[in-house]
Parts: structure tokens; sequence; C-alpha cells
């Protein structure tokens, strides 16, 4: 198993930014994925880190990175995928044969595991639509467990991951069967869409900054407050779209945060509506950061309880 020590984590975060991590662990399997989560049960898990900010000044502990896990097995309209395979590719490998309903994750850059930590979705299309079960690992039980659709309280950007310690190891995927063509147009729609309303990955982002609240959109509350004008540093916020931060000149990890908290209270000032994150952040070495972080994400740790 991989082991790499002092790890200069930016070089493979979306947002190029993070400073080193002590520990890093790259499973190739999901016996060693398990091995790793025993015998390091602190640890943080992730997969292609396309939604987290690492702090510049680096994080003093251990992370396992999943992404040299890609194995995925096709039974019929069955498809069963380890947690490290990126979305997008195997939403091309299914599409190929003729199976639809993972159309959707061609325009996200995360992996498997992290979409069905948040059930993700767009176009109207998500996890929740599709899986069947999965293998979890609860931390807290140490032990492997399988979860159907029914017990994973799938809601908006929300599974009962995210409020379990239960870490993802594979999924499986119902899907039906279409017409190749039909889905490559639908994919290509997709793609066609995220580069008119959000930001090349050549400018370095996490995706959305906050998470849209109910029955509202976090994107129109950002712009009518006039956030596309907000700039801290080396981040800003993209003229394309008011729920983006972009790393335009070597942006910091604090950064990016005084910006978001900016964003944010802009949005509870006017309307009371308190945006949740839905950029994780990782960090223990910067006392400014972590006071910042304990008013950026208090609503979000509320939800989680």
């Amino acid at each position: 198993m991989l082991v790499e020590n002092d790890f200069e984590v930016k070089k493979l975060t979306s947002f190029k930014i993070g400073g080193v991590v002590r520990r890093v662990i790259f499973p190739e399997s999901v016996d060693e994925f398990i091995a790793s989560l025993e015998s390091c049960p602190e640890a943080f898990v992730f997969g292609n880190m396309s939604n987290v900010l690492v702090s510049s000044d680096g994080f003093d502990g251990t992370l396992i990175l999943t992404t040299k896990m890609k194995n995925y097995n096709i039974k019929e309209n069955l498809v069963k995928a380890e947690c490290g395979i990126k979305g997008p590719k195997l939403s091309q490998i299914v599409a190929e044969k003729g199976l639809s309903g993972l159309e959707f994750m061609i325009a996200f850059p995360g992996s498997i595991g992290g979409e069905v930590f948040m059930n993700a979705g767009a176009h109207g299309q998500s996890v929740q639509d599709v899986f069947v079960e999965g293998d979890f690992f609860d931390k807290t039980a140490r032990q492997v467990v399988t979860l159907t659709k029914k017990d994973m309280n799938f809601s908006y950007r929300t599974s009962v991951c995210q409020k379990q310690e239960l870490i993802v190891l594979n999924a499986t995927f119902e899907l039906e069967e279409k017409d190749v063509d039909l889905i490559k147009v639908k994919m290509q729609e997709n793609l066609q869409f995220r580069h008119s309303h959000q930001p090349s990955l050549a400018l370095p982002n996490c995706g959305s900054v906050f998470r849209n609240p109910e029955g509202n959109s976090a994107g129109r509350l950002l712009e009518s407050v006039g956030v596309k004008s907000f700039k801290i540093g080396g981040a800003k916020v993209w003229e394309g779209h008011a729920n983006f931060i972009i790393n335009e000149n070597k942006a910091t990890s604090t950064d990016v945060l005084e910006l978001m908290l900016k964003m944010q209270s802009e949005v509870r000032e006017k309307y009371n509506i308190e945006l949740m994150p839905e950029v994780r952040y990782l960090g223990n070495n910067s006392r400014k950061e972590e006071d910042i972080c304990k008013i950026l994400y208090q609503s979000l740790k509320k939800m989680q309880k």
C-alpha cells in the first residue's frame, strides 16, 4: 500500500490550495481501504478532493485518499463501482453499454464515494434515483455494513453518511436501458450547461460554495447582494456565477474562508438566511481559520446533529 509522508496536497485539490499533510495513504482495493480505516481510525477520508479546501498551513494528521480504487462490474443493468472511480468516467463507461441514469455525473469532477456521500444530482437525475445498495465501513462499530436505498435517508445534498460515521466502500446502481446516442446527447447537454454556468477547471475552484436553501437559490441570493465584486487576496467571486470562488492568483485558504464568510454575512444581513457551505474544510494549524470556521460552519453542524 502506498503511503506518503509530508505530502504536498495542493497538487491534488481542485482549488490548487493546501499545505503539507503529515501522512497520506493510497489504498488500491477495498481490503486495503478497510485495513487503513482499522489501523488509522482518526484518519480523514477523501476521494478526488474536488470540494475540499485544505489549509495552506497544512494538516498535522492522516488522510486516506481513494483515487486508486477504480474497479467496477456491470451485470445486465446493475453497476457496482468502488468509491474511488470518478463519476465522469463511470458515466461514460455505462453510456457505451446503453445504460442511462448517471448522465448527470459527466459534469461532476468528484468520485463515486463523494457522490453517494452527498447525494449528488443535477438535470433531473440524482444518486438516490439509481442507488440500490452499498457497502460501508462503520467507524463507530468498526465493521463493514451493507445499506439499501431505504437505509440511506437521502435528501437534498445529504445522506445518512453525513450524520453517522459511515465511509463509502462501493455502491451498486440500477440503470435503465436506452439508446446510446440518446444518452450521449443528454451527456453533451449537461456538459454544455456546465461550461456556460460554471468556471472551467482551468480556473481552480471547488464548485458551488454554498448549498441552495430550501425553496431558494444560493446563487440568486448572493448575486442580489452584489458579491460578484468581492475579492480577498488571490481569491475572488467568479464573474459568471455568484456561488463560485476561483483561485485567481495564488490564493491562500484564509483568503477563501474570509471571502466565504463575507458572502455568507451579506446574505444573512439582508435576508436573515444562513447559507450552509458545500465546500469542506480541512486544517488544524491556524487559529484564525478555526475561528472563521466556527461561524461559517455552525449552521451545517447543527443540521448534522
